[in-house]
């Protein structure tokens, strides 16, 4: 069912005109947490009461992901029919044609010298200041958020999905939704997003580290990109967000993370791969290739227990 999500978002994406029309289920369920936010997270609430509501938010939203989904998955039949519809249920929630699309755009503006452009594209995928980024800190950007969206973005939901269906596909996408719009370490949801931020972090644990072993296996440079996972993953402030990104940094012999802006604000993270040299336009494509890939790997992955299973029927029958 996976394997068959993945093709279908491979060649579609999500298109622009059922996006018009009916929007994103992921863009469902951040609006029904924006409401909830909006409802129960005040400043004139107390941390602890502020906990208490951001545990209750989680739960109410993994109900109304999970009651569905487990229907869903049981009223399903075992026919290739059956494994069509769920690929089809599934296939909105793997996003591997829209990143490879987002990061194709900003590989486009700076192949044209674009700088203004290329700050705008690369805005709509992270969360730091690009106004002032020249090419080399808007290419570590974007492969930052490369590395990172592989993982939590394709790779973490395939994962969920093979192993539980669609119950475990939508609780992880119901998860990372949270985490994105409630799980930040400010003022406002340090107490109210603190067991969604701590439940995301466990759901990508093995995501992240399967993501970055995937990414050195498939590179040109795997001594090099196990090397560099090895002794830089754990130097990130994330849990789970080094290992895909010290994996490509190793991968395409460059530098990754070091201090950048929020704001007014600089945030000093250590780099990972210090002493190889910043990225270019040229390492944006080596890091698509390299994505295309491990695409290619969790397609031949997710392909071998469908072979066995056939193999197995075929030798009883």
């Amino acid at each position: 069912m996976m394997l068959v999500a993945l093709v279908i978002d491979s060649i579609f994406g999500w298109p622009r005109g059922l996006h018009a029309r009916i929007g994103h289920p992921v863009s469902w369920i951040g609006q029904l947490i924006s409401r909830i936010d909006r409802l129960l997270n005040r400043n004139s609430s107390s941390g602890n009461f502020r906990r208490t509501t951001g545990c209750l938010c989680l739960l109410f939203i993994l109900s109304i992901v999970l009651v569905p989904a487990v229907l869903i998955q049981d009223s399903i039949p075992e026919t290739t029919s059956g494994l069509l519809i769920g690929a089809v249920l599934a296939w909105p929630m793997i996003a591997a044609r829209s990143l490879h699309q987002h990061v194709g755009a900003v590989l486009e503006s700076l192949s044209l010298d674009n700088l203004q452009h290329a700050r705008e594209s690369v805005s709509q995928i992270v969360g730091r200041d690009t106004s002032v980024l020249d090419e080399s800190g808007i290419s570590r950007a974007t492969l930052e958020s490369l590395a990172e969206s592989t993982s939590d973005g394709i790779i973490a939901p395939i994962f969920w999905g093979a192993i539980f269906g669609l119950p475990g596909l939508f609780a992880y996408k119901a998860v990372n939704t949270l985490d994105s719009m409630i799980g930040h370490r400010n003022q406002k949801y340090a107490a109210f997003g603190w067991a969604s931020a701590v439940l995301d972090d466990a759901m990508n644990y093995f995501p992240a580290r399967l993501t970055g072993l995937l990414m050195a296996v498939v590179s040109p440079e795997p001594r090099a990109a196990l090397r560099c996972m090895m002794n830089d993953a754990r130097c990130h402030r994330s849990p789970n967000a080094g290992w895909p990104e010290s994996s490509m940094a190793g991968a395409l012999g460059i530098r990754l993370s070091g201090p950048r802006m929020y704001g007014d604000l600089v945030d000093k993270q250590p780099w990972l791969n210090k002493s190889a040299p910043d990225p270019d336009a040229r390492t944006i494509q080596s890091g698509l290739d390299l994505y295309n890939k491990v695409l290619i790997g969790v397609g031949c992955l997710l392909a071998v227990p469908g072979l066995l299973a056939l193999v197995m029927s075929q030798q009883h029958a």
